[in-house]
């Protein structure tokens, strides 16, 4: 009996745990994905096209399709949510790394390679809203 006990309070206590991780997240569309982050996220999305963009610039993105509180409230955008808004810093513009595309066709002397990186702007989730 004293197992049995002992279980049931490690299981009431993972519970616990589990809904006080709970938080509010927000689920946003850029550069032709949908990000899910929550407050003090780190994320890497796609270059952001148009104006030059600096590191520690305030960005403001407002294609958000879900906002959930972590309890019981979740709003869920038709597609997008009106008034809502995901507040980021830019903390880093970089390049993935190298990868090699290779074409070649045997008997024929043909053997081409190049290489691509990817652009990216890693942002640091400072507010839903």
């Amino acid at each position: 009996m004293v197992k049995a006990e002992t279980t049931t309070k490690k299981v009431v206590k993972k519970a616990i745990k589990k809904t006080s991780d709970k938080a509010l997240f927000a689920v946003f569309a850029t550069g032709g994905k949908q990000y899910r982050v929550s407050t003090g996220d780190l994320v890497k999305i796609e270059k952001l096209a148009g104006d030059e963009h600096k590191e520690g610039e305030k960005l403001v993105f407002d294609h958000v399709l879900l906002v959930d509180n972590g309890e019981s409230e979740t709003t869920i955008g038709t597609p997008f949510i009106k008034g809502a808004k995901v507040e980021a810093t830019l903390n880093k513009i970089g390049r993935y790394k190298t990868v090699d595309v290779i074409k070649y066709k045997q008997k024929s002397r043909y053997f081409k390679k190049y290489g691509h990186r990817q652009p990216y702007f890693e942002i640091k989730i400072s507010s839903i809203i």
